[in-house]
């Protein structure tokens, strides 16, 4: 469950006073209402902590309510796909399980009921003309000619309208508030349309829907909600959120209060371009580990408590800014550091052949799990005449100040011995090396006659004869860009080079027992995740989860903030 110690931000602070003055009775009950047309992302975590965790904190309820108002959209994958994200998260809505479906019949009977109090009618313009007859931002809108029809005439065709008698899109219903507002959500706006879909729960009984503005409200007031948290785009929707529940003479009306949605750099945060990534085949898929998505960051080896951490790290605050990505990563390493057990892994094997160490000779060397933390113990590591090093840790014309394995160079291998490059060969068509031969000191272990003896270099590596072939996928943000949520060519700024697939990497036996969804950091590389679609006993497929390098962590430490808070 997300931690219910008790927040501080404004919204905490509205609540403080409503529970003061006896408001609601001292109620607080919240809702998280995601619309089921897509798979939930980051974004949506940050609303999903804020509105459970708001209603633990206070003793109060939240509940989960699907706005499935608009079924040419909906689908039940994704209502089962957000259940999974809730709860995975670590959130539990009990018995309160609901769906904006469950009240169209009492959405229709309100309708009606604006109707005859004179506050809704039934317009016949085409929705360009709806849109012509709005106005702007700096000139008044003008009465539709539809807007004096009786309170008789009204109810007959929207009755009508609901009967089918009319074709998508001839009619739709309004509210009849003001075309002269300044608030252009307040220019009579479109309370239902006609819409022949079939609905995912309800099938083919409407072919009326409710628009979101309008069953919004209605649905808060009906559950009970006191506090309607939404992201600050709705800001300007509130007069009609309050005017809705006013003209139907709700009691106890709920409040709507908005928040500053998040924004992350190197990626998108918008359904609808995330469903174009999918539609497109320019990913994988909604779970693809490189979307934003919870399900994406969970298949890449997320964990929840690192996104709750996240979500706490940034804070509820009324004006939008946009998040450095790094922060996300800082909190996952955060949050592995100390549970990952450590393993060696060679994804760009180059094999190096010890020539004084004996051919059939196989030492088992003790490794520590977790130097973080030493309760995870120590596990046995192969030691053997022939083993891989990474291609990147040799080379045969070092740069400056290349401290890793050159010919006539010394360095350390992890948990092992010093060795020496002697001789390299080569492909005699190509010229690329094959194999490195060394010799090893055989005192320059723990305990040996030449242990304190320092070398520069320190390599990870994994004998020949006893590695696992794994297939690693190492992952680079989306965007090459840190804008990458400007929707101005954004496809232009997709990073072609987001996943790099590696096959035949050598993995240390220990890794043999890994189970789909276990999580390692390898060393030197990063934190890792057993995949748990792809992977198969004996051929396991590896996420990287994030890389070793925490540039939020630098920055924090040298702004002074504790934690990167």
């Amino acid at each position: 469950m997300g931690d219910a110690t008790r927040p501080t931000n404004f919204i905490q602070n509205i609540i403080d006073e409503d529970r003061r003055t006896g408001k609601h009775g001292g109620r607080v009950h919240t809702r998280f209402p995601p619309e089921p047309n897509g798979y939930l992302h980051i974004g949506h975590a940050k609303s999903i902590c804020l509105n459970f965790g708001i209603a633990a904190a206070n003793g109060g309820l939240c509940n989960l309510r699907f706005d499935d108002t608009n079924p040419s959209k909906e689908d039940v994958e994704y209502v089962e796909s957000i259940q999974e994200d809730v709860r995975w998260l670590g959130f539990d809505w009990g018995d309160r399980l609901f769906y904006a479906s469950d009240y169209f019949e009492r959405l229709y009977e309100c309708a009606e009921e604006l109707i005859r109090k004179g506050k809704a009618y039934v317009c016949d313009l085409s929705p360009q003309e709806i849109r012509e007859y709005r106005g702007t931002l700096t000139r008044p809108g003008k009465d539709s000619p539809y807007r004096n029809r009786s309170v008789e005439e009204n109810l007959d065709l929207f009755r009508r309208m609901r009967a089918g008698e009319f074709p998508d899109g001839s009619r739709v219903l309004r509210a009849r508030i003001d075309m002269a507002s300044p608030n252009l959500n307040m220019r009579d706006p479109v309370l239902y349309r006609i819409l022949r879909a079939t609905h995912h729960r309800t099938g083919d009984a409407w072919c009326i829907y409710p628009m979101y503005d309008y069953a919004h409200p209605i649905s808060d007031a009906l559950e009970g909600i006191t506090h309607s948290i939404c992201t600050l785009e709705f800001e300007d929707h509130r007069p009609l959120y309050d005017w809705t529940l006013e003209n139907l003479d709700f009691e106890d009306r709920p409040q709507q209060i908005e928040f500053a949605r998040l924004e992350l750099t190197h990626t998108v945060m918008s359904k609808r371009l995330l469903r174009q990534l999918v539609e497109e085949k320019l990913v994988q898929g909604w779970d693809d580990p490189r979307m934003p998505t919870i399900s994406g960051l969970r298949r890449r080896g997320y964990t929840p408590e690192a996104i709750r951490d996240f979500c706490d790290r940034i804070g509820v605050a009324k004006a939008n800014s946009v998040v450095d990505i790094a922060l996300l990563e800082h909190c996952i390493r955060e949050d592995l550091n100390r549970r990952a057990p450590r393993v060696m892994a060679v994804l760009r094997p180059l094999r190096v052949v010890l020539e004084n160490y004996p051919p059939d000779r196989v030492e088992w060397l003790e490794a520590e799990n977790n130097p973080e933390n030493p309760a995870q113990g120590t596990r046995k590591v192969p030691f053997s005449r022939e083993l891989y090093i990474e291609r990147d840790d040799f080379a045969e014309n070092p740069p400056a100040k290349f401290f890793r394995l050159a010919p006539g160079r010394e360095v350390r291998l992890k948990h092992a011995y010093i060795i020496k490059c002697e001789r390299v060969v080569k492909d005699d068509a190509t010229g690329e090396v094959l194999a490195v031969h060394c010799t090893y000191d055989p005192e320059s272990r723990s305990g040996g006659a030449t242990a304190g003896r320092k070398v520069k270099g320190t390599l990870h590596w994994v004998s020949a004869g006893h590695a696992l072939p794994a297939t690693v996928r190492l992952y680079d943000h989306l965007f090459v860009e840190a804008a990458g949520g400007q929707e101005e060519d954004w496809l232009a700024r997709l990073n072609p080079r987001s996943l790099e697939e590696l096959k035949g990497c050598m993995l240390e036996p220990a890794a043999a027992a890994a189970q789909p969804g276990d999580r390692f950091q390898f060393l030197r590389q990063g934190y890792f995740f057993a995949d748990p679609v792809d992977s198969q006993p004996g051929a396991p497929v590896f996420n990287r989860i994030v890389a070793l390098r925490d540039s939020w962590a630098k920055v924090s430490k040298a702004e002074g903030a504790p934690g990167g808070a």
